[in-house]
């Protein structure tokens, strides 16, 4: 079972854009990318909406995102979005075999 989990991060002034590739330049989308059971860890950028950035999050099971939630990084991940002032839109989508 896996667990996708995409995530839209809306802003202004281009503030989306900003925190994404500042996840990049600090390392901790690979960091996220290392952690066990993590699938897939991708951004895009919708051509309709400049202001939004999509994230594609896919995780082996519920496990392994409790634990990628208790990690140290989810506190960056929360400092660097109240940094750039985003909102966030969530989905979330099971596949079972």
């Amino acid at each position: 079972m896996s667990i996708t989990v995409n995530i839209y991060y809306s802003g202004e002034n281009g503030n989306a854009r900003k925190f994404a590739e500042e996840m990049i330049s600090d390392g901790l989308v690979d960091l996220i990318r290392s952690e066990k059971g993590n699938e897939k860890y991708e951004y895009f950028f919708p051509m309709n909406d400049p202001e939004t950035v999509l994230l594609i999050d896919r995780w082996k099971d519920e496990s392994a995102i409790d634990l990628h939630h208790k990690s140290e990084m989810m506190s960056q991940i929360s400092k660097l979005r109240t940094k750039y002032r985003l909102r966030m839109r969530v989905e979330r989508f099971t596949e079972y075999p």
